[in-house]
């Protein structure tokens, strides 16, 4: 059963280091850096390698070898996107690239003037993406988990300075519903991850990768709850230097009643997504047990 406690790894000063590294040298001697750094994670953290190892092997049918190499590369990849979400949100001078298939979508949902919700994934790096979407005539908000040590958070933002980006935190007195309901009513576009859950969230089972595993309800009962047109959003790393952001076409439920919407709205989710994990299955960053067996 999946186990995930909103908690991500990490010390303030390792992103220190990585901070001072960027600044004097660039992307390139931090990504050097974070070779180590990886195998550090790969060889002690065991708990996380053995049900990211699990999902290479089972779900993807790979070999004990090349299921090790995905590891190593899950875990290097995952330390790129959180070094380049620094530099994107601080401005620190790099050599990435962006390319925006189905940002007119996102432009569509916003001219609607109706609010929006966005679906997106721990899979690549969309934070880093959507600090980059000047042409979207709406404010974005990401919902997240307040998973980050506070020291943390507390340097990045000394780092990064205010986010053009506004985040909700997610809290156990449910005050992130009353903060998205505002965004919606004010015509602003919200994201959220719809792939992961606290214990005792509201969950569905369904297929995913060729086994059953749960998804939080909670992202589509807001949907249907607000009655806001969705779309599904992730931006991957397709080269050592390039992104490519998907944006998909908008989807409303209109004709549905609000059970069969909910139930429609995730089986749309789980088929976007497993077609890009199957794509990019490096840059799938869960590392608990997602699935029930």
């Amino acid at each position: 059963m999946p186990s995930w406690q909103g908690k991500s790894k990490g010390k303030p000063l390792g992103y220190r280091i990585f901070v001072s590294v960027l600044k004097i040298g660039g992307l390139r001697p931090a990504y050097l850096l974070l070779r180590f750094v990886t195998l550090y994670y790969l060889l002690f953290s065991f708990k996380s390698t053995q049900s990211i190892f699990s999902y290479f092997r089972k779900r993807h049918g790979y070999s004990i070898i090349k299921s090790i190499f995905k590891v190593y590369q899950n875990y290097n990849l995952l330390g790129q996107a959180l070094v380049d979400k620094v530099v994107v949100i601080s401005g620190i001078r790099n050599h990435l690239t962006f390319d925006f298939d189905g940002i007119e979508n996102l432009q569509k949902i916003a001219a609607l003037k109706r609010g929006g919700l966005l679906l997106s994934a721990h899979v690549g790096n969309w934070e880093a993406a959507s600090h980059l979407l000047k042409d979207i005539d709406a404010n974005i908000n990401i919902v997240t988990f307040d998973g980050e040590d506070q020291a943390i958070k507390e340097y990045l933002e000394s780092v990064t300075g205010k986010s053009k980006v506004n985040f909700i935190i997610i809290k156990d007195d449910l005050s992130h519903i009353f903060k998205i309901s505002e965004a919606f009513s004010n015509n602003e576009l919200v994201c959220m991850p719809a792939d992961r859950f606290l214990e005792g969230n509201k969950t569905v089972t369904v297929k995913f990768l060729g086994a059953e595993a749960k998804f939080p309800v909670g992202p589509f009962m807001l949907a249907a709850k607000f009655n806001v047109p969705i779309t599904f959003v992730l931006a991957v790393k397709e080269t050592t230097f390039h992104y490519h952001f998907f944006a998909s076409e908008i989807k409303e439920y209109l004709y549905l009643d609000k059970d069969e919407m909910i139930q429609q709205m995730i089986n749309d989710f789980v088929v976007y997504m497993e077609t890009k994990v199957k794509e990019y299955p490096e840059q799938w960053y869960n590392y608990y047990n997602f699935w029930q067996q």
